[in-house]
């Protein structure tokens, strides 16, 4: 585990399973069905339990699918975390289809998401780093960049973890983590 601050916001990185984090929120790399899938999502929908799929199945009811960039909230079911907050990250096209800003509004999303409903901690998975192909150096700069920004301005929020299943996207993430925080 490596952690640094940003004023009073912990970054925390860490080596680990998603679902096992105790944070307010946690963040599913979801597809656009909402309807569970592999990976991230297949693991939080099979830790979370029906409920989760139950709230999903809602939202997409209300809503249609959730495009790339976008987010909702369902409640955790069996999970530490009170809630999960479904991100649909970009799928990698060679960098030409706007994948880096989709993904900037999927971890800005989130954090909009927790802060409306009142969470200062939140976990996030390396979306569209898995299946989607997103490279993993290019998506863990992106991701810090966007939190930065966005705790800089919302300090509310009080620690962020990057929760990363490989030993490859740890060392990446972890080599960002150890760079100065230029504000």
């Amino acid at each position: 585990m490596k952690k640094t601050f940003l004023g009073n916001t912990a970054l925390v990185l860490l080596r680990g399973d998603i679902t096992q984090q105790a944070t307010d929120a946690i963040v599913n790399a979801a597809n656009s069905g909402l309807l569970g899938g592999g990976g991230v999502d297949g693991a939080i929908h099979r830790a979370g339990g029906p409920e989760i799929l139950k709230e999903c199945r809602a939202i997409r009811a209300a809503r249609g699918e959730c495009p790339a960039g976008q987010a909702v909230i369902t409640r955790g079911g069996r999970l530490k975390a009170r809630y999960v907050i479904h991100a649909v990250g970009p799928v990698w096209r060679g960098g030409g289809n706007n994948e880096d800003d989709l993904l900037a509004n999927a971890y800005r999303n989130s954090l909009d998401l927790a802060l409306e409903n009142g969470l200062t901690s939140i976990s996030f998975p390396a979306i569209s780093t898995g299946a989607y192909d997103f490279p993993v150096a290019r998506a863990s700069r992106i991701a810090f960049e966007t939190v930065r920004a966005f705790v800089e301005k919302n300090p509310q929020v009080k620690e962020v973890r990057f929760v990363v299943f490989s030993e490859h996207a740890y060392e990446v993430y972890a080599t960002l983590l150890a760079q100065p925080i230029v504000t």
